[in-house]
């Protein structure tokens, strides 16, 4: 039977936030990670945090925390790597990664993106959505499997940054999830996107 885990990713800077963690902020009365956790859970076995810095500051939730193993926050990867890693210390087969700052995330995400990965035959799956006549990717909501863990750490050991740039290489399925009324996969980046959050409750 295959073992599935969550990984949230939490790793970036919030930079346009002003810095700090945006998966903190209040929304709706709870925190922003507490919508992402609400929807995580049902879909995985267990889940951890990737976050860097400190961990004390979400020693509330009860999650292991893992950091980035690489340097100067190189982005998503790096977080999917610290995922797969400790995934592979549970003895896992997939992580199922979503983004911390992203509270609306479908709750059928992680069986569109199972079977878009088994019907493909490809080893990675990442959820999309269709805007405006295009096609686009949501890289950090997609299911890998461990086995792919050294590979990655090879490839952000000789400069790889692009999630889709290591992802192509091994092949991947993509799920589409309908965003006719709202975009699911809508993210907290700025204070007005929280205004926005607020008013998409």
């Amino acid at each position: 039977m295959t073992k599935l885990l969550g990984v949230i990713l939490a790793g970036g800077q919030a930079s346009r936030m002003g810095g700090g963690d945006k998966s903190l902020l209040p929304l709706a009365g709870r925190r922003v990670i507490d919508h992402v956790l609400e929807r995580l859970r049902p879909q995985v076995s267990d889940i951890a945090l990737n976050a860097n810095g400190d961990p004390s500051r979400f020693a509330g939730f009860k999650l292991p925390v893992v950091a980035d193993s690489v340097s100067e926050f190189p982005g998503p990867l790096a977080g999917v790597l610290a995922g797969l890693d400790w995934a592979a210390e549970q003895e896992g087969d997939y992580i199922l990664t979503v983004a911390a700052d992203t509270p609306f995330f479908p709750m059928d995400l992680q069986s569109r993106l199972e079977n878009a990965r088994l019907t493909s035959g490809l080893p990675i799956a990442l959820a999309s959505t269709n805007g405006s006549g295009k096609i686009y990717r949501h890289p950090t909501f997609g299911l890998w499997p461990v086995s792919l863990r050294d590979d990655l750490r090879r490839a952000l050991a000789v400069g790889v940054r692009k999630v889709v740039l290591w992802s192509d290489k091994h092949g991947t399925a993509e799920a589409l999830f309908p965003s006719d009324n709202y975009d699911p996969f809508f993210n907290i980046n700025t204070p007005e996107d929280l205004v926005k959050a607020e008013a998409m409750q």
